[in-house]
């Protein structure tokens, strides 16, 4: 496909001044568009279609609505908690704490998915749980739209958060290496800004807990805490049971909330799958929703064509394994963390990803959309390989109103 033909536009502003735009961006709060010697951030604008945003918009919308669904109905059945790669460690905390409203399971979430050239959109995976990438789409992506006069959708973001935020009011929002990993110190101090609340930002190394009760290094108790913390690493640290024990016991009241687990899975995805092919659960209008957008996904690779495999809990493409038509192993990604070998494995049908030509080469786009106090409200790109990981850029997405389109 000729880029011409594609719903998305690449806009090369690698011709500007770098290092002053850099320094703006440092200045708004965006602080790793440039990583020790890496450019992180492609200085460039991809504008999508304003008919492709409004089927994303729609599909995301939908998609929300069939993931909490199924949650509801394999919560409390262990048989599917296992399925779906839940430790059990977390079963009864899973258990023990109400299910919130619908569509609110997590307030903090981000469907990646593969839009291809022709428009074609399907769900790649959700991160329910700890999605970063919110400086980038809520900060970075309006200001460099702005500089290039294309219109940006991510500015309601910081709203949204807002919103959420001064429900679940939390006291304090905590990553691993606060104050020395740029990428989530920058977006925990993001989310507490937008929220116009006083919370103070820690280090999930410096927490204690003792019968229950959580404390920072200060002795301070916390009782209600956002964490950029993967809940399956309860499993496997040594604090993990100790953490689920409080969050069981009433103590500790965790952001996005413990049901983000079961969202976040990878395998739940293979479930709506499975239900989808065995015609249980889902409305018509679901079912023509699920099989436009979700990709065919199992708990065993059952493919005659080209399919990816991924571990239930990966993160930053760690994990992911690309084969061929023949079923023989085309890529796989050698930097992120290979998380299959402590959660179950899902395989899925491949999907294409739209490509642009930019200084770097060819280069593969990722379609990330925010769903905030739910409600789709934000656009992250990420420019890469076939395997969206640790190395990949950051590009800004703006949309093409339709007037202009029609115009």
């Amino acid at each position: 496909m000729s880029p011409a033909d594609s719903v998305f536009e690449y806009l090369d502003q690698s011709g500007l001044e770098r290092a002053p735009r850099v320094e703006q961006l440092h200045k708004l709060g965006f602080t790793w568009a440039d990583l020790e010697d890496e450019e992180y951030w492609l200085d460039a604008v991809a504008v999508m279609r304003g008919e492709t945003y409004k089927e994303l918009e729609d599909a995301s919308v939908k998609l929300w609505g069939i993931l909490d669904k199924a949650v509801r109905y394999l919560h409390r059945r262990h048989d599917l908690y296992d399925l779906l790669g839940i430790p059990p460690v977390l079963w009864q905390m899973l258990d023990d704490t109400p299910l919130p409203e619908p569509g609110l399971i997590s307030r903090y979430a981000r469907f990646d998915f593969a839009v291809a050239g022709d428009g074609t959109i399907k769900l790649l995976e959700l991160n329910a749980d700890t999605p970063t990438g919110y400086v980038e789409a809520s900060i970075a992506t309006p200001w460099i739209c702005g500089q290039a006069g294309i219109p940006s959708r991510n500015n309601g973001m910081k709203e949204r958060l807002a919103a959420a935020w001064s429900i679940e009011r939390p006291d304090t929002a905590a990553c691993v290496a606060y104050g020395t990993h740029q990428e989530d110190s920058g977006t925990i101090e993001a989310l507490v800004a937008h929220s116009g609340l006083d919370i103070r930002c820690v280090d999930c190394l410096d927490l204690w807990i003792d019968e229950g009760t959580v404390r920072d290094a200060e002795d301070r108790i916390i009782k209600r805490m956002f964490a950029l913390y993967p809940k399956e690493w309860m499993a496997v640290d040594d604090g993990g049971e100790a953490l689920a024990y409080a969050i069981e016991s009433g103590q500790l009241q965790l952001f996005n909330g413990p049901h983000s687990i079961l969202l976040q899975s990878k395998g739940l995805i293979a479930a709506v799958w499975g239900m989808y092919e065995l015609g249980l659960l889902f409305s018509e209008e679901e079912r023509l929703a699920i099989a436009s957008y979700i990709l065919p996904t199992y708990n065993k690779p059952v493919f005659s064509g080209s399919f990816v495999s991924k571990s239930v809990f990966g993160r930053e493409g760690g994990s992911v394994r690309i084969f061929d038509d023949s079923g023989s192993l085309e890529l796989a990604d050698e930097d992120g963390f290979d998380s299959s070998v402590l959660f179950p494995t899902v395989y899925q049908k491949r999907a294409e990803l739209a490509r642009i030509q930019t200084p770097e080469g060819e280069l593969h786009l990722l379609t990330g959309m925010f769903v905030i106090n739910g409600v789709p409200c934000g656009l992250l790109g990420r420019a890469g390989g076939p395997i969206t990981g640790n190395a990949s850029h950051f590009i800004a997405l703006g949309v093409r109103e339709l007037e202009d389109e029609q115009g």
